[in-house]
């Protein structure tokens, strides 16, 4: 019986640490995996918007370009879904050396969907280039992207960011010359830890509620025209921040490896339970009845 007892504990603390070692292990894989489009951006639109409204959208991978003049306010927009962690990033290929006539500081400032400018949690957000530097990189990495928060927060919500490049600092003689830009977003998974109960109903996105209502109209029509046999056609697609999305859509935001967790822990406590009560329980002697009783 005791050799028995001690092969069954030895077997449940066997797998006990296989569970907790294959968890961590894959845990650990999820967390510093990047994502497969990292680093693998195809290039993307050539131009760039010079306001919120008009702000150029750039496709998940993609990387936008465009030329633009010193002093111009750029803008670009990107969707970026719950449990990402954007760095945004931007290159500046400045004028020859013997056209300028100082040095310059540039500059990137992210904005959500509701236009709240968002902090950045480490990057070089603003630097100054020398009369002789030919380009300038800038990156701005925001804190992860959560599925709800609380009203008075300022917390990333998902929806589109838009990514501001300008010069805030040049010599007056220095601005109008042509400068080429190429920005990208870089998404990494921030995994289950910054996960939270609840969701948003939509995204941030503007414009879309506007234009699921145009789209709705249009329908509306096209069926009282070709009567109930008439299939809506499909509506326009316009390079807007409402038009472009994640490429897996826009996530319902209950589902994180955190439920795989909850799932390993509840497993390994039920095994925990009966190692316990393996090595506690002692086993039960026959009782001995007095001679002659």
């Amino acid at each position: 019986m005791r050799s028995l007892r001690t092969a069954f504990t030895a077997l449940i603390c066997t797998t006990v640490l296989a569970g907790l070692t294959g968890f961590a292990g894959a845990g650990t894989a999820a967390a510093e995996s990047p994502s497969p489009d990292a680093g693998e951006s195809t290039s993307g639109p050539t131009q760039a918007g010079t306001g919120f409204r008009d702000a150029t959208a750039v496709p998940p991978g993609s990387a936008a370009t465009a030329e633009a003049s010193s002093g111009d306010y750029l803008y670009w927009a990107f969707p970026v879904d719950a449990g990402q962690r954007p760095t945004f990033k931007a290159e500046v290929t400045l004028p020859q050396a013997t056209a300028r006539h100082g040095d310059s500081t540039w500059r990137i400032d992210v904005y959500d969907g509701l236009r709240r400018r968002q902090p950045c949690m480490y990057g070089m957000q603003s630097r100054a280039a020398g009369q002789d530097t030919g380009s300038v990189a800038l990156s701005c990495t925001l804190r992860p992207v959560r599925s709800l928060a609380d009203p008075w927060s300022d917390h990333p919500l998902p929806g589109s960011y838009y990514l501001r490049l300008t010069v805030t600092d040049a010599p007056e003689k220095d601005l109008g010359l042509p400068v080429r830009a190429r920005v990208e977003a870089d998404l990494k998974d921030a995994g289950g830890a910054e996960a939270v109960d609840g969701t948003l109903s939509t995204p941030l996105v503007p414009g879309a509620s506007a234009k699921d209502a145009e789209d709705a109209e249009d329908d509306k029509a096209a069926e009282e025209e070709g009567g109930d046999d008439a299939s809506p056609g499909p509506s326009t697609t316009r390079q807007t921040a409402s038009s472009v999305e994640p490429e897996d859509g826009w996530s319902s935001g209950w589902w994180s490896d955190r439920w795989i967790w909850t799932a390993a822990g509840g497993v390994l406590a039920v095994l925990a339970a009966f190692g316990g009560r393996a090595l506690t329980r002692r086993p039960q002697r026959p009782s001995r009845v007095p001679p002659g009783y």
